[in-house]
């Protein structure tokens, strides 16, 4: 029997190596126990749960993988990766899936969900850690959604829960040569 092979020609086995390569989790470890898919909070939300969407990318269904929603909605709060009993931390597996599906034109079902991502990573690459104001700003100017959830933010702002100002990690130099890493991996 032949292996099965993705639109474009490419087996299943170059998707999973190249999912293994950028994620650094080795997803042959993957049994199917669901632990992961039980604990996480935005599995009911999403089109393929995260169990699943290991075991596509095992069988090199790279099309739909980067196609999904799944891999926009995981809030990489690490609780499929603190359950898993091979320690496969997911988080950075989705990560690596959405710079993928970036990479490859491959744009998010839901509205703006990749300008959020854009501006988080910007956010992180300007002071090695999320500043929750600019990162809005920044969605809010790529997006054009300027009203949406603004009183919310106003009232979060208000009771100092979004600092004006961005506190700065040490070694931003560090942080710099990271991203410069990062971009001559792809």
């Amino acid at each position: 029997m032949l292996p099965h092979r993705d639109p474009i020609g490419q087996s299943p086995h170059s998707f999973l190596r190249e999912v293994e390569k950028r994620s650094g989790e080795n997803l042959n470890l993957c049994y199917q126990c669901l632990k992961c898919t039980v604990g996480c909070p935005t599995a009911p939300y999403m089109d393929i749960r995260p169990n699943s969407l290991i075991r596509m990318i095992q069988m090199g269904r790279k099309k739909e993988v980067l196609e999904s929603s799944a891999i926009w909605l995981c809030v990489s709060c690490e609780t499929c990766g603190t359950r898993c009993p091979n320690q496969i931390d997911i988080g950075v597996l989705m990560d690596a899936l959405r710079e993928m599906a970036v990479d490859e034109g491959i744009h998010a079902k839901e509205k703006n969900i990749h300008l959020l991502h854009e501006a988080f990573i910007q956010s992180i690459r300007r002071g090695g850690r999320v500043h929750e104001a600019t990162m809005l700003i920044d969605y809010k100017l790529r997006s054009k959604d300027f009203f949406t959830d603004l009183l919310p933010g106003i009232k979060l702002f208000m009771k100092g829960k979004i600092p004006l100002l961005p506190s700065l990690v040490k070694g931003r130099g560090e942080m710099k040569r990271i991203f410069e890493r990062c971009t001559k991996a792809k």
